[in-house]
């Protein structure tokens, strides 16, 4: 296979030298000496030169780099007496340093090396660029605001070893929370270890989690490794982390606090380095405080505590969501489904989502699937989701809601004051000349002031203003 070819700029004020280094490394390196653009490595002959003019003539070579998002390497050549000028070029920032003249089998391994690491900050680059962009965080993405501080938490947390409970309700992504924090984390080389702790006897839970040896009960035909001897250097999620039996929750506290555990069947103590990441979506704190969670397993668990916001907080996030689950599935079913109509995106962002994200991802799904054209239309929508669309609310709609609010909560106010005007004022907290006043302003009269209470109807929330749709 043909190596890429590696285009250097270099910098002498000899410039026959240029032309001399050009034909010692031979094929697959070119040399240029009057353009910055499109290179990957920079040669720079420092050899005759001080530490205080190194350092002018990288500054200038440096300016024409600035708009480039990944300036590429400086390579610098210096006498080998020059250890001065070797420490200052060291200290400004130089990838690499070699002997005037280079020995040309150390410099084509050198450029070669440039060039990798050049091509990995790029990429890098262009990847974090991406996700800045797409407002994502691994698999999570979202542009709003509360979904956006949980990105900027989670990537400071995962740096740091240590504890971190994810709290969110169902559907919301916690499991690809906790794997976008291994994958940022000095961890990211070893194994990610899930387990969800829901609706399983406690005997089983023991045994995934912590392994059994042969012969530990009838049918243990061999030893099994449990999931904290698996993710050693890596990470444990513990998912639904608040059904947790209580006896399991006394070996999980000492495996946080010893790194230590047995199997079932053995009293060898075997030692794991793993980091503990949990979710649920219980109040843990409310529950240790009322004693269904052990307190000091709850200190030691939340360390670090990342809230991930049901879907409903988050409305602004919904059609970025549902463009990137049409492309993933009309990519994977081989469907043309591009766009989403406006109907159809009017009812997706105006429905509850209970379910949040993963409701969501099910519901573009199945419309991926009944689509035949490039579009999604409300009727390929559950029925639930395109019958429940909301009417934009118009000023006259809305102040004809604001009067029969006003309405239900006076009739109601007297209803249960028996008719007594000044005990409803009091029970309002209003003047009784101000509830008159608003009485003759509802055309409330004193004839149906006492109303049975079916007929005053349930006190809604207001509805939201227009300016607020």
């Amino acid at each position: 296979m043909k190596e890429e070819t590696i285009r250097v700029w270099f910098s002498s004020r000899d410039k026959s030298f240029g032309e001399v280094l050009a034909r010692a490394l031979g094929a697959g390196y070119e040399i240029c000496q009057d353009s910055a653009r499109d290179i990957d490595a920079i040669l720079l002959d420092a050899s005759s030169a001080g530490p205080d003019e190194c350092d002018d003539i990288l500054r200038s070579m440096r300016t024409p780099l600035k708009s480039s998002p990944v300036p590429p390497p400086i390579i610098a050549m210096v006498h080998e007496d020059e250890q001065e000028t070797v420490h200052a070029l060291t200290e400004d920032g130089v990838y690499e340093t070699l002997a005037s003249p280079p020995d040309i089998r150390e410099l084509r391994l050198v450029l070669r090396r440039a060039h990798r690491y050049h091509q990995i900050e790029v990429d890098l680059a262009q990847s974090r660029s991406r996700q800045q962009t797409l407002g994502q965080l691994g698999d999570l993405i979202g542009r709003s605001e509360g979904i956006q501080q949980v990105f900027e938490m989670a990537r400071k947390v995962a740096a740091c070893d240590v504890s971190v409970l994810i709290l969110g309700e169902t559907g919301t992504g916690k499991e690809l929370l906790a794997r976008a924090i291994h994958r940022l984390s000095l961890r990211a080389d070893g194994p990610f270890v899930p387990f969800s702790c829901a609706n399983l006897p406690e005997p089983l839970i023991d045994d995934e989690l912590f392994g059994h040896e042969k012969g530990a009960f009838t049918g243990a035909v061999g030893l099994r490794r449990g999931r904290f001897e698996v993710a050693d250097q890596g990470t444990v999620f513990l998912d639904e982390i608040g059904d947790l039996a209580p006896g399991l929750q006394a070996k999980l506290l000492r495996v946080l606090q010893e790194r230590s555990f047995e199997r079932l069947g053995s009293n060898t103590p075997l030692n794991t380095d793993v980091r503990v990441v949990c979710a649920t979506h219980h109040d843990l704190e409310e529950m240790a405080q009322d004693g269904r969670f052990r307190m000091d397993l709850y200190f030691r668990l939340n360390v670090v505590q990342l809230r991930i916001p049901p879907l409903r907080e988050r409305r602004e996030d919904i059609p970025l969501l549902i463009q990137q689950f049409l492309r993933n599935y009309a990519k994977q079913f081989g469907k043309p489904a591009k766009r989403v109509s406006e109907a159809a995106m009017r009812a997706l962002e105006e429905y509850f989502w209970p379910g949040n994200v993963r409701e969501l991802e099910n519901v573009v799904q199945r419309a991926v699937v009944l689509s035949d054209g490039k579009t999604v239309e409300l009727s390929h929508l559950p029925e639930k989701i395109h019958n429940g669309i909301v009417q934009p609310l118009v000023a006259s709609q809305y102040e004809e809601a604001v009067q029969e609010f006003k309405r239900r909560l006076v009739l109601r106010a007297l209803h249960d004051c028996k008719g007594n005007r000044t005990e409803a004022a009091r029970l309002l907290g209003i003047t009784r000349g101000f509830l008159h006043r608003l009485l003759n302003q509802l055309n409330v009269h004193a004839s149906n002031a006492v109303v049975p209470a079916a007929k005053c109807g349930e006190i809604d929330e207001l509805p939201p203003t227009p300016e607020q749709q």
